[in-house]
């Protein structure tokens, strides 16, 4: 099985697995005041989600900045986020903390050995070495689920619509991913799914900051993509970039619900990496062919 088509069949999973996800015990909001969520790449982004679900309650930390300031998680509950377990921040990080708790998929690994507590991811996968996707959503739900109720209703329609709406997205030039209070870490996912499967040149920003930064690197035929619901801001934003010659997409998720809506970018983040790597042909995500880049990464994850 190619790493794409094994990315594909986790893509499917997802669905199913939502409907069964069984939330963690929500935490007090004393205890979200108390909290500190660190992850890297995938992880950070779950650490964002847990960070604006719980209105900013609980705080989402680099760990390596955290490691270089110990005062930040000095008497604070450490939730140190690696699906691998071997990130090396995180478990330097968790040998500097009183209490730390450890969400992950392996349960043998030492940033379980390291940490206090541990919670253990359970979803099922392809079996093949690919990018992350339904490892990443079992992360996002379970760091939501601890300061947030979990209420997500007809799953299958969500991605439904995100499967559709993405078929119809020709990406052109550099890519712009934009979102806002919740669904900004989703861009940053959405760009790092752009960078490991097709390997184009993406990035993340807030919707508001784009017009003031991001927007002056952006060429006549880029594409920006919008991850939020049509409102009167980004129908201006849309207008003026239009005008300057950029492609923009605009997404439709249907509802109000920001958990839904959150979902439907994740799903949207996938399809658009996805069919973009299938329209080029390719076998194999960027990142498992790319080597020697995958070698110096390694080097200073683990």
């Amino acid at each position: 099985m190619s790493t794409i088509v094994a990315f594909e069949k986790e893509i499917k999973l997802q669905p199913s697995f939502v409907q069964n996800f069984v939330s963690q015990k929500q935490l007090s909001i004393p205890k979200q005041k108390q909290a500190i969520f660190c992850g890297t790449g995938d992880s950070f982004v779950s650490a964002l989600l847990a960070e604006a679900f719980s209105d900013f309650r609980a705080r989402a930390l680099d760990p390596l900045d955290s490691l270089k300031n110990k005062k930040l998680a000095k008497n604070k509950d450490l939730y140190l986020i690696s699906i691998s377990g071997n990130t090396v921040s995180n478990i330097n990080l968790a040998k500097t903390v009183k209490n730390t708790i450890a969400i992950t998929a392996h349960k043998q690994s030492r940033l379980v050995s390291a940490c206090k507590k541990s919670i253990l991811l359970q979803y099922p996968n392809s079996g093949i070495f690919t990018a992350g996707s339904i490892s990443f959503l079992a992360s996002a739900l379970t760091c939501i689920s601890l300061v947030s109720k979990i209420k997500i209703q007809s799953v299958s329609k969500i991605y439904k619509k995100a499967e559709i709406q993405c078929r119809k997205i020709r990406l052109r030039g550099k890519i712009f991913l934009l979102g806002n209070i919740h669904t900004f870490p989703v861009a940053m996912f959405g760009a790092a799914k752009l960078y490991e499967v097709p390997g184009l040149d993406a990035h993340y920003e807030r919707i508001e900051q784009f017009s003031h930064m991001g927007l002056f690197s952006a060429k006549k035929g880029d594409t920006v993509i919008i991850f939020e619901e049509k409102n009167k801001y980004n129908s201006k934003l849309a207008s003026n970039l239009k005008k300057y010659g950029l492609h923009v997409v605009r997404l439709n998720p249907s509802t109000r619900n920001i958990q839904e809506t959150v979902l439907f970018f994740i799903f949207v983040s996938e399809f658009i990496a996805l069919f973009h790597a299938k329209k080029k042909n390719q076998k194999d995500c960027f990142f498992v062919t790319a080597k020697n880049l995958r070698k110096a990464s390694s080097s200073m994850i683990y």
